[in-house]
């Protein structure tokens, strides 16, 4: 089969996708579309980190970001650093999971939309075109999914908003399955102090107990953040602007199925 003649490039993507045979269908399709270019591909999170940082260019590419990675390195952590690091770039979350909570940690994270790969080629690359223009695109959310994504990032910006420093590392401390008497040996201060903090983040968070907490802050994406990183905002928030709007507007032009 010859390939498709080359036209002016309308949009770049870099495909990162875990599963094999989804990397490879994904790159077949995109090769097929004249004017949209496969820049590159990844399986991992550090790999993935590795392409992004050699494309070249300010703007229309979009890297599709299939949101099952796993490992320390999980697809959020991903999206945040690469929104820290090429603020340029169009991110647009992929996955099979419709669930409000996978969708709107991904947003929350930094993705600028998501797409649901079970939508047909047609879609998919529409959605890819859109995105590379700059547009907040949800593709393949069942109809009336907004509102349930919007009240959970709306939860997601106060619980990452009132768990002070020393309570995220609390927190990340207890996910590693560290005690009490652990977690205050490693941060230096004492067992009574870390049992006050796991209190007040137990009651910001809703939570019944330690594993109600680690469940809660992940599913928000509270752990995905590591101490030190600062997120980049400049892109993140007004997106979500964006969606807060809608929920409450006709989403039409944004939401699809």
């Amino acid at each position: 089969m010859s390939s498709p003649r080359r036209t002016a490039r309308a949009a770049g993507v870099v495909i990162v996708e875990a599963i094999g045979i989804v990397r490879m269908s994904l790159h077949m399709l995109f090769e097929s579309v004249p004017d949209i270019e496969v820049l590159g591909e990844a399986s991992d999170a550090d790999t993935a980190l590795d392409v992004v940082s050699g494309v070249k260019g300010p703007s229309g590419v979009v890297v599709l970001l299939g949101v099952e990675l796993g490992g320390e390195h999980d697809s959020f952590w991903l999206i945040r650093a690469i929104r820290e690091r090429s603020p340029q770039l169009m991110i647009l979350a992929t996955g099979t999971d419709l669930s409000p909570d996978a969708i709107s940690q991904a947003l929350f994270a930094g993705a600028d939309g998501f797409v649901h790969k079970n939508s047909s080629p047609e879609r998919y690359i529409e959605a890819t075109r859109r995105a590379a223009q700059g547009e907040l695109v949800l593709e393949g959310l069942p109809r009336g999914a907004l509102g349930g994504i919007v009240e959970r990032i709306d939860h997601q910006r106060v619980s990452t908003s009132v768990l002070t420093p020393r309570e995220h590392m609390v927190l990340v401390a207890a996910a590693d399955g560290l005690t009490a008497r652990e977690i205050a040996r490693r941060l230096g201060v004492r067992e009574r102090t870390v049992t006050t903090h796991l209190n007040h983040i137990y009651r910001k968070l809703g939570a019944s107990g330690r594993i109600a907490a680690v469940t809660a802050a992940a599913r928000m994406g509270v752990l995905t953040l590591p101490t030190s990183d600062v997120v980049a905002t400049s892109k993140v928030v007004p997106a979500l602007d964006v969606i807060g709007a809608l929920s409450s507007a006709d989403a039409g032009s944004v939401v699809s199925n």
